[in-house]
């Protein structure tokens, strides 16, 4: 039978199923059981955050972020060109206009050297996206955003327990967006979570959370009934998928380990194939401390990067490209973008692919799209 290696698959790595089970016994499947409130423990204290809410995905904690910075029509939102859609729309659902800063050609994160050029008395926030789990240069990030008086939010859907300059990624900006979607270093399938570090913002996420209402207050017996307060939406996850998170997050080492030495044996075996070839492996500056969160290849132009996909897949073998440019999308060319805005957004986002990247991907396996990708010359 051929050989058969997926780019992403879920895994169970600790006790996932039982602590479904254990949900589905105790009664309450709906949000804020037990089992959530683990991992808003879990969240906190590891990270250090004021406060951890899950959410049904990290697009809703995004949205959540955009609610309670009180985005408004003809506001401006500065956001990396390189990111997954939900990053902008959260706040374009609102009715601010993005403005799309070009990416760094090494880290592939926002381009701090360009964001002062980017800021007019209409932006409301800035947006840095931690790409692949390696943290962008915060410093310089939050050092133009406090001279300006404008609110950071990171988006870390990549980057959870990662680092910078010793820091955990999500604890700058005032709010950080995580993501639990099966693709992510640890999963429920979809899911997300908002990390809140300045405590202005707490009560208020709690509403916009439960529907516009102060339910939360009225659990805590903090008032005898509970009303429409605000505005808001249904943000809660099941506990069931808590459940399964937790089982995940609690096996935090094992799965971090695994992905570790995922990326190093990637790194360690492609380094002469890729000086030979012309592609770039991932770079990771020595102050920064990454997630492990995937493995990707810069080749040297589209037409190769698609002959390199084709090549894997004829031998079982599901690599996968990644974002492509925001700015020329279809929507955002409605926000006036053209081609030459973002030059290396536009140049990576043509020869990035991502190599097969799970929690348990076996030795074997990936030796077989080590020795597949050296196969392939450039």
């Amino acid at each position: 039978m051929p050989r058969s290696i997926d780019f992403n698959h879920p895994a169970l790595v600790g006790r996932e199923l039982e602590y479904v089970a254990q949900s589905i016994v105790a009664g309450q499947i709906s949000g804020d059981g037990s089992f959530t409130k683990k991992c808003h423990a879990y969240l906190e204290q590891t990270l250090g955050v004021q406060k951890a809410l899950l959410t049904t995905s990290c697009t809703h904690a995004l949205e959540m972020m955009a609610i309670l910075l009180d985005i408004q029509p003809g506001d401006e939102v500065i956001i990396p060109d390189f990111t997954f859609v939900s990053t902008v729309n959260a706040f374009v659902l609102r009715g601010a206009r993005p403005v799309f800063v070009d990416i760094r050609p090494d880290t592939l994160n926002l381009d701090e050297t360009k964001l002062a050029q980017a800021i007019t008395p209409r932006t409301k926030a800035i947006v840095p996206v931690h790409y692949a789990g390696v943290g962008c240069e915060m410093d310089a990030i939050l050092e133009i955003a406090t001279q300006r008086g404008i609110p950071v939010v990171e988006d870390n859907a990549h980057g959870l327990f990662g680092k910078y300059k010793g820091r955990y990624l999500g604890t700058f900006g005032v709010m950080a967006a995580q993501s639990f979607h099966e693709t992510k270093n640890f999963s429920c399938g979809e899911g997300g979570a908002l990390l809140i570090n300045d405590e202005k913002y707490i009560e208020r996420a709690e509403i916009i959370r439960e529907k516009g209402t102060n339910r939360s207050r009225f659990f805590r017996g903090q008032v005898d009934k509970y009303t429409w307060v605000d505005i808001g939406s249904s943000y809660l996850p099941s506990d069931v998928l808590a459940a399964f998170l937790f089982g995940q997050l609690e096996m935090r080492e094992k799965i971090q380990t695994h992905r570790r030495r995922v990326w190093e044996t990637y790194w360690a075996g492609l380094q002469a194939w890729a000086q030979a070839n012309g592609v770039r492996l991932p770079l990771v500056p020595a102050h920064t401390e990454q997630a492990w969160h995937m493995f990707y290849l810069l080749l040297p132009d589209l037409e190769t990067r698609q002959r390199f996909i084709r090549h894997l897949r004829e031998r079982g073998i599901y690599a996968v490209f990644h974002y492509l440019p925001l700015h020329l999308s279809e929507m955002g060319r409605k926000f006036g973008g053209k081609p030459g805005d973002c030059p290396v957004t536009e140049a990576v986002s043509d020869r990035l692919v991502r190599l097969p990247f799970y929690n348990d991907l076996t030795g074997d396996d990936q030796q077989f799209v080590i020795q597949a990708v050296q196969e392939f010359a450039c």
